[in-house]
């Protein structure tokens, strides 16, 4: 009886260590901007994360929104721009948008990605340099969401992510 509860409690431990292992751990506050970091079994994940200043319309319910920008060196993953408005998008409905610069977005269920690294290097570029950014997107149903961003503290915390999975 008292190995099955030292087994027991043994297991416990070692999985809410695990568990607690992933939980990403914050890396610095940048103003709007927050930059963290994981352990995974695929190796580290560092993102610099925002989110919405603003969201319309309010009386959809929906999860949170969130602007990520993700490096994973284990998988070759650096740059990766990714949005979440709460919701399962309709396929292909996402753009974002700062002064006339414009970007679409493909979706697959709440996230939404672009295209390829040189789309994401461009919008990153514009995420540096812009003050906002508005995403557009429409939910399975048609309605559509428009969430609005402060880009404040993004180049910070974009170089502490990229510096801490360097």
């Amino acid at each position: 009886m008292k190995f099955k509860i030292l087994f027991i409690s043994l297991t416990l431990a070692i999985f809410l260590s695990k568990s607690l292992m992933a939980e990403p751990k914050s890396t610095g506050k940048y103003k709007n901007w927050q930059s963290f970091v994981a352990q995974t079994d695929k190796g580290k994940i560092c993102f610099a994360q925002t989110v919405p200043a603003k969201r319309a319309p309010k009386n959809i319910k929906r999860q949170e929104s969130r602007l990520f920008v993700t490096f994973r060196p284990g998988e070759d993953v650096k740059d990766e721009v990714s949005i979440t408005s709460g919701y399962p998008y309709k396929s292909s409905t996402v753009t974002a948008k700062s002064g006339k610069s414009k970007f679409s977005f493909f979706s697959q269920e709440n996230f939404a990605w672009l295209l390829d690294e040189r789309e994401e290097k461009n919008f990153i570029k514009l995420m540096k340099r812009a003050t906002n950014l508005i995403v557009t997107a429409n939910m399975t149903s048609g309605a559509q969401t428009v969430d609005h961003y402060s880009m404040m503290g993004f180049t910070k915390a974009y170089n502490t992510a990229k510096k801490t999975c360097s």
